[in-house]
Parts: C-alpha cells; sequence; structure tokens
C-alpha cells in the first residue's frame, strides 16, 4: 500500500510528490498524458522563480527529475475512479488497482474547445491547441490563433517566428494577461489582432481553408482564409470524475481553499482543477505543497 497516489503530474502534482518523498512517504505518480501537464507545452516561461527564462519542457523535466531522485514511483495510466477501501483508498486505473492511504487529485485542465460543428474531425487536421507541437507543420503559412490572452500570445509570438502570417481572434476589445506580451505581439509585423470577435465556422472540406468570424458589435461575418486554427480560449478542469470524494461547481473545478482538503477525509485537490482565480505555474505548485503537508499531517493523526 502506497502512502500516497498523486493523480496528475503537472507542477500540482510533482511539487506534492517532493515534499511526500522528503517525508519518507511512499508515493505513486498517476499520468495518462505529458508529465509537466500545460506547462510542458509552454515555448517560453518567464515568471517562474530561480529562472529568467525557460522552456516549459525543460521546466518539466527538472521537476520529472526531481521526483524520480527522490524515489517516486511513475507509471503512465488514467485513474478512472477512486474507491473506499479499509482505512484508505484504492486507485482504479484499466491497468491495475493501487491500495493507498491518501489520494491527491491534481489532474490539472483540458484545452477548451469552440464547440463548432466539425471541431472534433478537423483536430489534428488544421485545428491545434499546441504552437511548441505543431507548429512546423505551418511553417510559411498563414494561421489563427483565437484567444487573447497569455497563452494566445504566447501561441502567436512562437508561430510569427515560423509562419507567414498570424491573426489573432480576441473577443473581447482589448488583450488581456500580461502587458509585456503585449509589446512583443503588437511589434511583430506579420501578427494582426482582431477585436471584439468570435469564431463561428470552421471553413473546410477535406481539410482546414480558413473560418468566418463575426464582430460582436456590428455583426458583420467576415472569412479568414487559413492553413491552420490554434485554440487558446482557456482551459477545463479534469476532475469530475471523482465528485463522490470532492466538491465539484458548475464549472466541474473542485471546491476548496488553499488547504486543498477534499470533501473525504484522506482526499486532497492540487492545482488548475481547483476552483481559484489566480492559475498559474507558482500557484499549482503552491497548492501542491499544502496538498502535501496536510496529507502528512492526516496520515501522522494530526489533521481531523
Amino acid at each position: 500500500m502506497y502512502d500516497s497516489v498523486i493523480i496528475g503530474a503537472g507542477p500540482a502534482g510533482l511539487t506534492a510528490a517532493i515534499y511526500l518523498l522528503r517525508a519518507g512517504k511512499s508515493t505513486l505518480i498517476l499520468e495518462r498524458d505529458a508529465f509537466g501537464g500545460q506547462m510542458a507545452t509552454s515555448p517560453k516561461i518567464e515568471n517562474y522563480p530561480g529562472s529568467e527564462s525557460v522552456r516549459g519542457d525543460e521546466l518539466a523535466d527538472k521537476m520529472v527529475s526531481s521526483v524520480l531522485s527522490l524515489g517516486a514511483d511513475i507509471e503512465v495510466e488514467e485513474a478512472l475512479l477512486i474507491e473506499k477501501s479499509g482505512d484508505g483508498f484504492c486507485v482504479k486505473t484499466v491497468k491495475g488497482e493501487y491500495p493507498c492511504r491518501t489520494v491527491i487529485i491534481a489532474t490539472g485542465a483540458r484545452h477548451r474547445r469552440l464547440g463548432l460543428p466539425g471541431e472534433q474531425e478537423l483536430i489534428g487536421e488544421g485545428v491545434s491547441f499546441c504552437a511548441v507541437c505543431d507548429g512546423a507543420f505551418y511553417k510559411n503559412s498563414d494561421v489563427v490563433v483565437v484567444g487573447g490572452g497569455n497563452s494566445a500570445k504566447q501561441e502567436a509570438l512562437m508561430l510569427s517566428d515560423v509562419c507567414t502570417k498570424v491573426t489573432m481572434v480576441q473577443n473581447l476589445p482589448f488583450l488581456t494577461g500580461e502587458k509585456k506580451l503585449d509589446e512583443e505581439v503588437t511589434s511583430r509585423e506579420n501578427v494582426e489582432i482582431i477585436y471584439d470577435s468570435v469564431v463561428t465556422e470552421y471553413i473546410a472540406s477535406d481539410h482546414l481553408m480558413g473560418v468566418m468570424i463575426k464582430n460582436n458589435t456590428t455583426g458583420e461575418l467576415r472569412e479568414l482564409r487559413a492553413d491552420g486554427v490554434f485554440l487558446a480560449v482557456g482551459l477545463e478542469p479534469d476532475c469530475k470524475r471523482f465528485d463522490g470524494f470532492i466538491e465539484v461547481d458548475a464549472q466541474g473545478c473542485a471546491v476548496s481553499d488553499e488547504n486543498c482538503i477534499g470533501k473525504e477525509p484522506g482526499i486532497f485537490v492540487a492545482g488548475d482543477c481547483r476552483k481559484k482565480r489566480i492559475r498559474q505555474i507558482s500557484t499549482a505548485a503552491a497548492d501542491g505543497v499544502n496538498a502535501a503537508l496536510n496529507a502528512i499531517e492526516y496520515m501522522e493523526g494530526r489533521l481531523f
């Protein structure tokens, strides 16, 4: 039996593992996708303490190396459900079952989609979420980035290095997020920003050919020809399947304060899947610390 099973290997889960392992607690990390979570797909991180600038995958590799050096077990599996088992829990996956004393849910969030007809079929065939992963496929092409926050701006900056033209479509009359990124984006000659507009349709036959956009104020429709569309319109939490052990709000976020305690003693929640106003790598890491330390307090009989 493990002292703790951590579901998710983003910054929250990896940080929690470091604190648990340093306290001598046996720890298993379950991750179904990429280690590092959303962090791993960021081309440049400039607001994480201790590094002026670092690629997201490099920072993720360093975090994973830390937990491995401390003796963590890692399995590439998707946690399907949690069940009560004696004095602890059992985390079940397709491949097996993992008994444990505590569980930390750090499943992060998934890319939000526009929900337009044909979108699912176009993912990987013209619709993408990651310039790091797919930007090279659009060298010398025209692309559209949907969104106007930090993630969208970072996508646009990276794509502007390889694409002929990048058009950002922002639903607000202004960009959001860091002003420094605003300056970088607006200084790129091959980046155009269309404000107060939304994408209403994908234009495609056997492949993506562009999008139709609508101005929110005038209602005017406009066709944008493009070879690729990168969606950067936010994230959706990924923890609803565990709602028997955590309280989940209407948006699917786990409801917990900064102590990261679930509604079932021994269950904790951390990172972007938790309801909160600010979602950054540093805030996810902070959640990991709180979840781990409270899990340790619980296992040693000093909590609840």
